[in-house]
């Protein structure tokens, strides 16, 4: 909830004008579009801090970062640019999360497999979700390196491997 510019009273977060005093209310955005990702999941923007060289001669190696094994890529051939050290960092993070997720569902299609029927389409389904997260998390992160970007990937960005 927001308050009042005038009065202090209590008022909505996209009210223009206040219901207590009447008073017109200045707004940052006239025209707010909530964000539908709360600010602790969504990563954060590094964008700024690289060079606009760095980044552009080094998209490619950025992108490649978040394709499994083929983080070794970046780190390897472009060791000293900012840009794809990030990007090396959050593939890491990404690869490492993956063989997580596969033990996590190794372990549970072996567990639920001693329930009959249901047991094994509850663990494939679980396994299916929890892969198709890694890979929504791939896919973000390669749009944000082929644009330029330098975006934390959402929930597991914030670690860090590689300094």
């Amino acid at each position: 909830m927001a308050f009042c510019n005038k009065c202090g009273a209590q008022i909505d977060d996209n009210a223009t004008v206040c219901p207590a005093c009447g008073a017109q209310q200045a707004s940052a955005n006239p025209n707010p579009i909530p964000n539908p990702i709360p600010e602790n999941i969504q990563g954060a923007d590094y964008s700024g801090q690289f060079d606009p060289n760095d980044v552009q001669q080094n998209k490619v190696m950025a992108v490649l970062a978040y394709i499994w094994l083929l983080f070794l890529v970046p780190l390897l051939a472009a060791p000293q640019s900012p840009y794809a050290r990030f990007h090396t960092n959050q593939g890491i993070i990404l690869f490492i999360v993956d063989i997580i997720i596969g033990i996590i569902g190794f372990v549970l299609g072996f567990v639920l497999a001693f329930i009959p029927i249901v047991g094994a389409l509850i663990g494939g389904l679980v396994s299916f979700l929890l892969s198709a997260c890694t890979l929504a998390l791939m896919i973000i992160g390669i749009v944000n390196a082929a644009t330029g970007k330098a975006k934390e990937l959402p929930i597991i960005g914030k670690f860090r491997i590689l300094k």
